[in-house]
């Protein structure tokens, strides 16, 4: 286990959000600091709450005992408040590190002032010096401050998904994509199709549906710098994307189909006008073949391969 990456991809407040339309309140239990081998590390967080069906949660600060404990003290006690665990002596773990937890307490009244905010600190009475300092010095140098345990009090960021990723057609193998990433908080999911009726009754939170019946179209309006997976139920509409998004820029772009599909399209995207090299930015097949062509196993390779890219900052120039 590594200890020295975070998980701080902020405050999530759609799962408060959500969390609070089953309770009258929800805890929050976040790492605020670790030192030595952890399973998670600083901004991992958790939500508790006792819903209609009993205890409830949302999130992982990973480690089994230790989540399991602090689970079950969550909404107990002072709030807000911090411990620290040691997780071999204090919980029999085998990792040799410790965890520092801040448990917070949240209710509906609290949302109106956390939805106003880009970073959020709590902790209890007046506002240290050392906390003004380190928010004073990120918002100087136009940052957003990592997850950081300063004096008592949790300064986050709140999350704000960082890749807008398009996802054109929603037959078994878009709404296997949608399940498999929309859970990943980093990504924010627009889902295009040619009817309303192609969408599942339920849309997974965080994911945007949008209906046209000429969805190349929307290509003219997509952030260049996003990424896309082509995967309609129809290779005439496939290669009418394609043909805009490589008139438009993409970050990544790609296509299911298999090598003879992939040959044709190329040909094809050709004749549109579109030199071999600006062609060759787009990947198909998509996934990992190995894997089978089983819906799910195609969303896990693609998963994969999507999380594997670098930050978009790191990438090279986005291309038109």
């Amino acid at each position: 286990m590594r200890a020295d990456t975070r998980d701080d991809t902020g405050f999530d407040l759609a799962a408060l959000r959500a969390a609070l339309t089953q309770a009258s309140c929800v805890a929050r239990v976040v790492v605020a600091a670790v030192r030595g081998s952890t399973p998670r590390a600083a901004g991992a967080a958790m939500l508790i709450w006792d819903g209609p069906a009993g205890r409830a949660q949302s999130g992982t600060i990973g480690g089994g005992a230790l989540e399991f404990e602090a689970a079950n003290a969550a909404l107990d006690g002072p709030h807000p408040r911090h411990s620290l665990q040691a997780l071999g002596p204090d919980l029999g773990q085998c990792c040799g590190g410790a965890v520092e937890l801040f448990f917070d307490l949240f209710t509906a009244a609290d949302m109106p002032v956390l939805e106003t905010q880009d970073v959020i600190a709590r902790g209890t009475g007046d506002m240290p010096l050392s906390v003004r300092r380190a928010l004073q010095g990120a918002r100087a140098k136009g940052e957003r401050p990592t997850a950081q345990f300063i004096d008592g009090w949790m300064i986050e960021p709140v999350a704000r998904p960082a890749r807008p990723l398009w996802i054109w057609g929603a037959g078994h193998v878009g709404r296997a994509l949608v399940n498999t990433l929309s859970p990943l908080p980093d990504f924010d999911i627009t889902w295009v199709d040619t009817a309303a009726d192609r969408f599942p009754d339920v849309i997974p939170d965080g994911v945007t549906p949008l209906t046209a019946q000429t969805p190349e179209r929307l290509a003219a309006h997509v952030p260049q710098g996003a990424e896309h997976l082509i995967l309609t139920y129809s290779h005439v509409l496939d290669l009418a994307i394609c043909h805009a998004l490589l008139q438009r820029g993409f970050s990544f772009a790609g296509l299911i189909g298999s090598k003879s599909k992939w040959a044709r399209f190329r040909k094809r995207l050709a004749a549109l006008g579109h030199a071999e090299a600006d062609i060759l930015r787009l990947t198909c097949p998509i996934g990992a073949p190995e894997l089978g062509k089983h819906p799910q196993a195609i969303a896990v390779g693609v998963a994969a391969a999507l999380l594997q890219q670098p930050p978009l900052h790191a990438r090279k120039e986005i291309r038109a």
